[in-house]
């Protein structure tokens, strides 16, 4: 027998660890049947399971749930990523913590160190995930520095360079000064700052005493400039274009160019350009042929020996410019500005536009056939507005740095000669072998320091974690998946690698469908950010509420193209779900309902049961159609206000006097707690892909001796064929019609004890059968004393109620005084509208928008909002007594 109380804790670990051992999430136990496969994104070892993990995971399970139980062969294929900077980071703040450094243990010793680290304590985030009840098959997890996705990444660099795709160049990366290293767009974080514009003068070649005023954010690169730049159309400088400047503090000549980079509303309209220091002047010397002077070095302090600012720090080299640019009277003004600077998201300092000498991927190449597989459907995109940042980021695609100035990563198997000369092969002896040939025996190669782009190796991901380079079953199989589940961010920096990668090397799209999942806010609707504590910890709802109830929740507001509002409030409503689910279960148990192992509906005379055996079928296209459409929210609202409306609230009531008393009819009980029990079992199933844990367990207590476990068992198949239209109108009707005379007892504040007369008018034939068939059911839970067909209502003493064509009226006379309700309900609805002038006053005024918190002005709005609804429910009343 079911305990009076529900313990999500105990359940769920206990049902975990039943799943893991029966091998209930292996692939491969249906050889015969269709793929279904998901490829998780490989969370960081360093990390712990955020709402994002939550949120991502949840919906994949429930993918893969509801797949497995429609008969698929299902892989979720889990795994960890190395997170190359992000580890590095970790391990070197344990050796600073010691008064040690990498540099001190050396490559070989640090490496091994961060192994060691990743064994003990990095996949935290896998023990989570199992908490939250993720079905993938882990017995399969894989490694992005496993040795066979090592293998596969050494054979995507060597045939990727051998067919001109990877090459070395000199070009600006985001460099990071303390980090000392190359670091990806995704890892910088733009900030707008309080900064400054400094107009300088800039005097003429052929004649100094004329100039160009020059406004810059930074002095100090000015040193590396090698052009100005003005709008080909601003006429104020049509003049010198071609003409020769001499850079202040160097000498050096340099030109007057036209380029559509100078904005002429920005500063001055002259640009200086110094393509070793700006992506976009990059780009303008680039199409003027201009050199490229680095001026920085790789702690960025100016590099430029017999100089009196060699060795200084940027800024400290950006005031001595200043000073030096005003003493020699060539600055104009300083101009207060908000800039936009980019910072290192781990390292928390400016990054440096920087030109070193990098590996690249020649990502234009890669991106063509990729662009096209989503314009021909090969791979679309849900909600498909993703599809057109897809296609910009795409057609707009730069060479991808994938060289990382790291120890810990993928070491590039490239290794150069001492006339640097450079020699890629999958291991050293084929590098050696190569370089043998052509350089003599006695050559020695010194392999490449850097480390690969962490990207790299996950773009492998589809693919690599099912063998590859290797031709093995499961890549036959499972490849391409189905279904990628991620988030917006990494569209271009990981979906749209994979999609170049997996079309370059397998000839097919990696997946068929991208579901870009929301973002999840605070209940305010704020982004969470430490720096506002508004920070959520899954994992304590889990403790809380239990893993069911969150996974229900993120579901639940899992709704395309709009964030997600986290409050508590809803993760505790879903617990409370998990309750009501518990205790009629627990009813139907206490009944001698039972679980059903037939998939079709029993037979079914009572209209009752006709109509719940409809509702079921009913609900299952519903639930079918919105997971087969990633409408999460949908299929959970459907399944959710089945089971607590339709079943618990409703049919268990309704059949509570078929079951229990004196009289029952043996034969309709029978056919009732068949039905009830076909009913619960397919709610079980539906809601599984949600809430497995208690699902699991319901499933299991409400029948011993079951042919399969909850997780492998089918998905209900219960076609439209099952629909009695005619049994659901007249119980629709029936529903209506106590939930109508229930919400005017409690209008009226009728006492819930109280017996109270009805009387109906215009029923027609149908309703007056509906009526007579019911009646018994309809007292019973409108709390009547009787309900009669009567030609004419009285309008005195009564409360009307109109429900379709009928109208009934409720005979109030003697429970109720009704010039007092009418007084409570005026004096009600008085406070309501004082309260609503006063909210509607707060929110008008300007000052307390911009200075209230962003919650306090929310909660302002929800009280306006439930005043007006209580007023509107006062005028009902009113009404009603009138």
């Amino acid at each position: 027998m079911l305990s009076k109380v529900y313990d999500p804790g105990e359940i769920e670990t206990k049902w975990f660890r039943h799943w893991e051992a029966s091998g209930a999430f292996r692939c491969g136990q249906r050889p015969d049947a269709d793929p279904y496969v998901i490829v998780i994104p490989p969370p960081n070892v360093t990390g712990s399971l955020h709402v994002g993990h939550a949120l991502n995971n949840s919906l994949q399970d429930i993918l893969i749930r509801f797949e497995r139980l429609r008969g698929k062969d299902v892989l979720w294929q889990p795994g960890m990523d190395h997170a190359g900077i992000a580890t590095q980071m970790v391990v070197e703040r344990q050796l600073d913590a010691e008064g040690r450094s990498r540099r001190d243990m050396g490559r070989d010793a640090f490496v091994e160190r961060v192994w060691t680290w990743k064994e003990q304590s990095g996949g935290t985030i896998e023990g989570q995930l199992k908490r939250l009840g993720a079905s993938a098959d882990w017995d399969r997890s894989r490694f992005t520095m496993d040795d066979g996705l090592s293998r596969a990444v050494r054979r995507v660099f060597v045939r990727l360079y051998e067919q001109g795709l990877i090459y070395r160049d000199k070009r600006l990366v985001n460099w990071d000064p303390k980090l000392q290293t190359a670091i990806s767009d995704l890892e910088v974080e733009n900030k707008e700052v309080d900064g400054h514009f400094w107009h300088f003068r800039y005097p003429l070649a052929d004649d100094p005493a004329q100039h160009l005023v020059v406004a810059t954010t930074r002095p100090e690169t000015m040193l590396g400039d090698t052009a100005v730049a003005v709008h080909p159309e601003d006429e104020r400088y049509q003049h010198l274009i071609g003409q020769m400047i001499r850079l202040p503090l160097t000498g050096r000549l340099i030109p007057i160019v036209a380029d559509t980079h100078a904005d002429p509303e920005q500063g001055s309209g002259a640009v200086k350009i110094t393509p070793a220091h700006d992506f976009n002047d990059f780009e303008v010397g680039k199409r003027h042929d201009l050199p490229q002077i680095n001026v920085l070095d790789a702690h960025a302090c100016i590099d430029l020996d017999g100089t009196p600012y060699h060795g200084l720090d940027r800024y400290a080299a950006r005031k001595a410019v200043v000073a030096d640019m005003e003493a020699a009277g060539r600055l104009v003004q300083v101009e207060a500005k908000k800039v936009m600077m980019p910072y290192g998201d781990r390292s928390g300092v400016v990054i440096e536009p920087w030109l070193t000498d990098q590996w690249y991927v020649d990502a234009e190449t890669l991106a063509q056939p990729a662009i096209r597989a989503v314009e021909e459907g090969r791979t679309r995109f849900v909600p498909e507005n993703w599809t057109k940042t897809y296609y910009e980021w795409m057609r707009n695609i730069q060479p991808w740095c994938i060289s990382r100035q790291l120890w810990w990563g993928h070491r590039i198997p490239a290794w150069y000669a001492p006339d640097g000369q450079v020699f890629v092969g999958h291991d050293e002896a084929e590098a050696y072998a190569k370089a043998r040939a052509a350089l003599g025996p006695d050559v020695v190669l010194t392999q490449d320091d850097d480390v690969l782009d962490t990207w790299f190796s996950s773009a492998l991901w589809p693919f690599s974690t099912l063998g590859w380079p290797d031709e093995t079953p499961e890549l036959a199989k499972y490849y391409p998946t189905a279904t990628l589940v991620t988030g917006f961010d990494i569209i271009f920096f990981w979906v749209a690698r994979m999609m170049m990668m997996g079309l370059h090397f397998q000839d097919e799209v990696p997946f068929k469908t991208v579901y870009v999942t929301s973002l999840v806010r605070d209940a305010q609707g704020q982004k969470m950010s430490k720096s506002k504590g508004n920070v959520v910890d899954p994992l304590d709802y889990v403790e809380r509420f239990g893993a069911d109830a969150l996974r229900f929740t993120m579901a639940a507001m899992e709704s395309q193209g709009r964030d997600i509002k986290l409050a508590e409030s809803r993760v505790e409503g879903y617990r409370n779900f998990s309750t009501k689910l518990w205790n009629a279960s627990r009813f139907c148990q206490m009944n001698g309902i039972g679980g059903s192992d037939t998939v079709a509906p029993p037979p079914a005379t009572l209209t009752v049961n006709r109509w719940i055996v409809s509702e079921v079928a009913a609900t299952v296209a519903a639930v079918t159609e919105a997971l087969d459409a990633f409408r999460f929210d949908a299929a959970a609202s459907a399944i959710y206000h089945f089971t607590w409306h339709t079943f618990c609230d409703w049919y268990v009531e309704f059949i509570k006097p078929l079951l229990q008393g004196d009289d029952v009819d043996t034969a309709l009980a029978a056919e009732t707690r068949a039905v009830a029990g076909w009913a619960l079992d397919q709610i079980l199933v539906l809601l599984h892909p949600f809430m497995p844990f208690i699902t699991e367990e319901l499933w299991h207590a409400l029948k011993d001796d079951r042919a399969s476990d909850l997780i492998a068992a089918q998905w209900p198949t219960v076609g439209s064929q099952a629909i009695d239209a005619a049994a659901r109108d007249e119980m629709a009707w029936i529903i209506k019609l106590i939930g109508e005379i229930r919400s005017a007892r409690s209008e009226m504040n009728v006492p819930a004890g109280a017996r109270v007369p009805a009387q109906i008018a215009d029923l027609d034939a149908t309703t007056t059968g509906w009526l007579d068939r019911n009646r018994e059911m309809v007292l019973r839970l409108a709390r009547l004393d009787g309900v009669e067909p009567v030609a004419g209502l009285p309008t005195q003493g009564v409360v009307q109620i109109v429900v379709g064509e009928a109208t009934v009226a409720l005979l109030l006379q003697d429970v109720l005084d009704f010039d007092a309700e009418r007084a409570r309900l005026a004096k009600a609805r008085d406070k309501a509208e004082k309260e609503i002038r006063s909210l509607q006053g707060r929110l008008a005024n300007e000052n307390f928008i911009a200075k209230a918190k962003p919650e306090v002005v929310e909660d302002a709005r929800a009280k306006l909002v439930d005043e007006q609804a209580t007023v509107a429910r006062i005028d009902a009343a009113l009404a009603r007594l009138a």
